[in-house]
């Protein structure tokens, strides 16, 4: 059997095993393991599954992960999401469907200062969900908003994904970061453009609710300062390169401990807690690594990558032909597989034949988060889709059916940074 047929069947055995259930890291480790065994025998094998792990993850850059991962649960625990809800609702909120467009604008500045999207998930259908049921919203519709809504926080920055993905790929994660921003940006104003006209259409979809005042409005504004001068310390910092996204992790959880703590929203409790979930989940994210690191070995050493990079440029297809292509390959795979699982599967494949054949490295990252940003609300297993079930008590068939127009603006604002790259370039470009 040859080394590549040998990789392409590791490839199928760890999707096996991820549809049997076995965590995504132990599969792929394991996959990883029985291929380097195969291909160099037991001594290199064990060789190659003690130090690469080890040496890959035993990086001072890998601590941007756990200190992302506690600012956002951080924001979790307290009462922020609440907050930036409130003073969208206070400007938006008297529109028709304005209640769903400011989910879609809180959820965009939860995105700014978790990187979660089941963060996003979760704080909006505790806060926005009873609100928009208050005012008779259509059910269905509501819940479309929050899943939609909650996966622009994979786009805009910080996000887990795009760390994984500099990870995996050694790029700048700081310029990968900025790609997020004006595509990000682009996808809330298209949602609540989306949301207003089907409002006015048909008002009992979205009912307007009270008129805030100026003074409310103002007020309500008052109360995010903290969370917005937050933001511009960690993004400014990280573009002015007065500190790196390592150093801005952890100045971002010394901010929201501190505005959380200032405002009384934070207690022992939460602060167990919410380092509880930090510590879970960054076990998670390094298990996934390590499996990754050892599966990456194997495929590298069949040669896999270099003959999908041949073929790849032997087929001399259009730019947009093979982009067309890969988006396929993603909305297929954001069916079967959750996001994470997806971009450690595809991208060490795929990264090498890509950017040989002139695609952009930080562009493609901004692609490939997009991509799983609607493979999380595509049926049939879209997973925020089935949490918002689980919240609200709609029925998932109905939430895919009202979902549908979302993921049609997701497709646009992969057409428009396809037709202008410079909208994922330029931000990262004046770095």
């Amino acid at each position: 059997m040859s080394p590549e047929l040998t990789a392409v069947l590791g490839i199928v055995a760890v999707i096996a095993l991820i549809m049997c259930r076995m965590w995504v890291g132990v599969a792929m480790g394991l996959v990883g393991f029985v291929g380097l065994l195969v291909l160099r025998g037991p001594a290199q094998a064990l060789m190659i599954a003690g130090q690469v792990p080890f040496t890959n993850v035993n990086n001072y850059t890998m601590t941007v992960i756990p200190m992302f991962t506690f600012m956002g649960m951080l924001i979790s625990e307290s009462n922020i999401g609440r907050d930036l809800f409130r003073a969208c609702n206070a400007w938006f909120g008297s529109l028709k469907g304005g209640l769903a467009s400011a989910t879609v604008a809180a959820t965009g500045g939860l995105g700014a200062i978790t990187g979660s999207h089941m963060v996003g998930t979760v704080i909006m259908s505790k806060i926005a969900l009873p609100e928009m049921r208050r005012y008779k919203y259509d059910e269905p519709f509501s819940a479309a908003t929050i899943a939609a809504a909650a996966p622009l926080t994979m786009i805009i920055p910080p996000s887990l994904s795009f760390i994984m993905y500099g990870i995996i790929t050694e790029q700048n994660i700081g310029k990968l970061f900025m790609s997020g921003f004006i595509p990000g940006i682009i996808m809330m104003a298209i949602f609540i453009g989306f949301i207003t006209i089907v409002c006015r259409r048909n008002p009992a979809m979205g009912p307007a609710g009270p008129r805030a005042s100026m003074r409310e409005r103002l007020r309500a504004l008052a109360g995010i300062v903290p969370v917005v001068a937050l933001f511009i310390l960690i993004f400014g910092g990280i573009y002015a390169g007065f500190f790196t996204t390592t150093e801005s992790g952890a100045i971002g959880c010394a901010g929201a401990l501190a505005i959380a703590a200032s405002s009384r929203q934070m207690n022992m409790g939460k602060l167990l807690l919410a380092l509880r979930e930090t510590v879970l989940t960054t076990g998670m994210i390094f298990t996934l690594l390590i499996g990754t690191y050892i599966f990456i070995s194997f495929i590298t050493l069949s040669k896999l990558p270099f003959m999908i990079t041949r073929f790849v440029a032997s087929i001399d297809a259009p730019m947009p032909v093979m982009i067309l292509a890969v988006s396929v390959m993603y909305i297929v795979l954001g069916m079967i597989l959750p996001e994470i699982p997806m971009i450690i599967l595809t991208i060490p494949v795929l990264y090498p034949a890509l950017t040989a054949v002139g695609f952009d490295p930080i562009w493609l990252g901004l692609f490939v988060v997009i991509m799983m940003a609607l493979g999380a609300i595509s049926p049939p297993i879209g997973m925020v889709v089935f949490m918002l079930s689980g919240f609200s008590g709609v029925s998932v068939v109905k939430i895919f059916r009202a979902v549908i127009p979302f993921i049609v603006a997701d497709i646009i604002v992969v057409i428009l940074i396809s037709v202008f790259p410079q909208l994922a370039t330029w931000l990262p470009s004046t770095m």
